[in-house]
C-alpha cells in the first residue's frame, strides 16, 4: 500500500509537471516556495479530477443505449452505476482539494488540526490533502477500529 500511495504521488507531481520539493539546510517550513509547490500540485490534481467528470459525462450520452436484451442492458447499467460512484468519490475529493487551497490561502496548511505540528513535506506530498501529523492520524484510524468492533 505504502508503494501505491507514493506511486500515486509522483503521478500528481509529473501531472503538475513538478519534481519532489527539496528543502534547503536553513529553509523555513511551509514558506512561500513550498506553499506554492502544493497549489500548483492540487490546483493540477482538481482540473485532472474536474477532465474526468467531463469524459464520464460525455461517455455516458455517447454510450447510453436501450438495449433489447436485458442483460446487455444490466451490463450498461452496472457500468454506468460503477462509473458514477467512482465520480462521487472524486467530487468529495475536489470539495477537500477546494478545503486544501483555502487552507494554503488562509496560511493554514501544513499543521495538524489535532495537535499543532509540522504535518511534513514528505507526507504532504504523498497526501496533499493531510489535515492530520502521522502520529493523530494513526490515533484516529486507532479508534476508528475500535468503535467498529
Amino acid at each position: 500500500m505504502p508503494a501505491e500511495k507514493e506511486t500515486k504521488s509522483l503521478g500528481l507531481l509529473a501531472l503538475a509537471g513538478l519534481t519532489p520539493y527539496q528543502p534547503k539546510d536553513d529553509e523555513e517550513y511551509m514558506n512561500d516556495a513550498q506553499m506554492e509547490h502544493f497549489r500548483q500540485i492540487l490546483k493540477a490534481w482538481r482540473n485532472q479530477l474536474r477532465e474526468e467528470v467531463d469524459r464520464t459525462v460525455t461517455h455516458m450520452k455517447d454510450e447510453a443505449a436501450n438495449f433489447p436484451d436485458p442483460v446487455d442492458r444490466a451490463a450498461q447499467e452496472e457500468e454506468f452505476s460503477l462509473e458514477l460512484r467512482t465520480r462521487d468519490r472524486e467530487r468529495k475529493l475536489i470539495k477537500k482539494i477546494e478545503k486544501t487551497l483555502k487552507r494554503i490561502e488562509e496560511d493554514d496548511f501544513g499543521f495538524c488540526d489535532q495537535c499543532g505540528i509540522e504535518i511534513g513535506i514528505r507526507r504532504l506530498e504523498a497526501r496533499p490533502t493531510a489535515d492530520l501529523c502521522i502520529d493523530c492520524k494513526t490515533m484516529a484510524e486507532i479508534k476508528e477500529k475500535q468503535l467498529q468492533g
